[in-house]
């Protein structure tokens, strides 16, 4: 059986991109995602040149690109301020095509169950132009998951009529920002699915613990890991596993973690 690349965010590293660079090829891995929205990477600063200049730095390792990073923290929510995110978001694809990639994972915000509400119609407004565009380059914007339930996505999803605008599956948001089942959620939009976060995380109760959730390292929370693996499996996903690590003192030992972890839980099956 064929085990599932490994790709690791090379900012959860927390370290300049050589640095990290080094990190990541050093465990194996074989993928990265990195963010173009903000630092010395952001997507303005992606000249043609400077493509060129990271994308063999990158194949120098042995490594190569799953995804970028597109979100630029706002969502698509506000239509004051979606046509420039929207813009903004079309030249995160084109550097991503120059990366040999052609996938960008973002957020929208969470969308309402109800399509008759008025935030639900501005971020479809937007995600149509979105999958219009990623259609026409064979990219997909691939949404995070987390801000609603999987059905409520797939809803949303479907009626777009587009995989230009695809699913980040990402198990730990399910489990501690929204309370979902991130092993259903595979099957519910699996039709979606072009890109996969390995992290891990519980829900909480913020009257008790005084904030809503917490990221732990993989194994620790509340995603049954092996589980969700069989069924990406199941459903014929063929994507990458990119590691995720947003908090921990350590991000460099807790991603070294989770590289053996997956490949533990692969190799028994």
């Amino acid at each position: 059986m064929k085990k599932y690349d490994i790709g690791v965010i090379i900012d959860s590293f927390r370290e300049e991109f050589p640095v990290a660079l080094k990190k990541a090829a050093a465990l194996g891995v074989q993928g990265l995602q990195m963010y173009v929205t903000r630092g010395p990477m952001v997507v303005e600063a992606m000249t043609p040149v400077r493509c060129r200049e990271v994308l063999k730095a990158v194949k120098d390792e042995g490594l190569c690109f799953s995804a970028l990073v597109g979100d630029f923290g706002k969502g698509f929510a506000n239509p004051e301020l979606n046509p420039s995110l929207i813009e903004r978001s079309k030249r995160v694809i084109d550097v991503a095509l120059q990366l040999e990639t052609n996938i960008v994972t973002t957020h929208i915000g969470a969308i309402p169950p109800d399509p008759n509400e008025e935030r639900y119609k501005i971020q479809q407004a937007a995600c149509v132009e979105l999958a219009r565009y990623a259609d026409s380059m064979n990219a997909h914007f691939a949404l995070e998951t987390g801000g609603e339930t999987a059905p409520v996505l797939r809803q949303f999803l479907d009626g777009l009529n587009s995989r230009g605008v695809a699913v980040n599956l990402d198990p730990a948001n399910l489990v501690m920002v929204i309370g979902d089942d991130p092993i259903a959620a595979v099957y519910t939009l699996r039709d979606y699915i072009v890109h996969t976060h390995a992290k891990d995380g519980i829900k909480l109760d913020p009257e008790k613990d005084g904030k809503p959730w917490l990221e732990v390292p993989l194994g620790q929370g509340g995603v049954d890991f092996p589980a969700w693996i069989a069924a990406l499996r199941e459903i014929g996903y063929d994507g990458f596993l990119t590691i995720e690590r947003e908090v921990g003192d350590n991000p460099a030992a807790d991603i070294g973690l989770a590289v053996n972890f997956l490949r533990e839980i692969m190799d028994k099956e």
